[in-house]
């Protein structure tokens, strides 16, 4: 009997007009994209990026755990050994695509090459652009390596 009066008053359509009123008035949080940025969250995973030391060569020694510990299969890695027995990687490619900026990349990473970034406004414009080349990626952290490395020391209690 309670569910046939219901339905007969449309209960629920009060219940869902009466939240739609509630919020209807309230004053709205709008931003101006292209001028302001929306406040981000210092945990913010973005855009990849690959780093060097600072006397130039690249941090990745291709051990492999990023790629290894991707849950979406992403990253593809190939290595080589150099004259002095160090390994570096000779192909180092991510299907932006396929990620899902979970970080375990960036966790697994044991000497800090691989990081993501705060960078947010990114598109693609060709097809085959979402994969990311080892040269696009070291470009990406020699341009923002003062951003990456304050991010690093402000997080590092947290790491």
């Amino acid at each position: 009997m309670f569910k046939y009066f219901n339905s007969l008053f449309l209960w629920e359509l009060l219940k869902g007009l009466r939240l739609t009123s509630r919020y209807l008035f309230k004053k709205k949080f709008t931003i101006l994209y292209p001028e302001n940025k929306a406040p981000q969250s210092p945990r913010f995973r973005g855009l990849h990026a690959l780093r060097r030391y600072s006397n130039g060569e690249e941090r990745c020694i291709s051990c492999k755990l990023c790629e290894a510990v991707c849950p979406a299969l992403a990253i593809t890695i190939e290595g080589t050994t150099r004259d002095d027995g160090s390994r570096r990687t000779s192909k180092y490619e991510i299907d932006l695509f396929k990620c899902i900026y979970c970080g375990f990349c960036e966790e697994s990473c044991p000497v800090d090459s691989i990081v993501l970034t705060r960078i947010y406004e990114y598109h693609f414009e060709e097809r085959g652009s979402h994969i990311m080349t080892k040269d696009r990626l070291l470009e990406i952290g020699e341009k923002h390596e003062n951003e990456i490395a304050a991010d690093r020391t402000q997080d590092a209690p947290y790491r």
